[in-house]
């Protein structure tokens, strides 16, 4: 099909019309669907929780890098298969790791103590 574009337009055959998509978006990303909408502070803040909770994240049980977003606050592993409560927009919010930390914390001088 190219080269029946190139025989019949010669603005098809120069090199630099060759590219036909385009490059996408420099500074907005995943946020360049929203356009000129809603101001640029909401637009970031959608941008964080976007790229967020189309993350891949590394599970706690098979160690592969492929637990994606279910629904809201549900991940599952591409790997094992398993299905995980956590975050509705990242796998583990800061305060479910402060609280895990603290557990463990814990349990060690629990440990240390008997």
């Amino acid at each position: 099909p190219v080269a029946i574009l190139a025989q019949a337009s010669p603005w098809f055959s120069s090199p630099a019309h060759r590219c036909a998509m385009g490059k996408g978006t420099k500074k907005v990303g995943i946020c360049g669907k929203y356009g000129t909408r809603y101001g640029a502070t909401l637009r970031k803040l959608v941008k964080k929780i976007e790229m967020q909770s189309k993350a891949t994240y590394l599970c706690p049980f098979c160690g592969r890098t492929g637990v994606k977003r279910e629904a809201g606050g549900i991940w599952k592993c591409r790997g094992c298969k398993k299905v995980m409560a956590g975050g509705c927009w990242t796998l583990a919010t800061p305060a479910a790791v402060t609280v895990r930390a603290t557990i463990h914390r814990l349990k060690k001088l629990q440990a240390e103590a008997k």
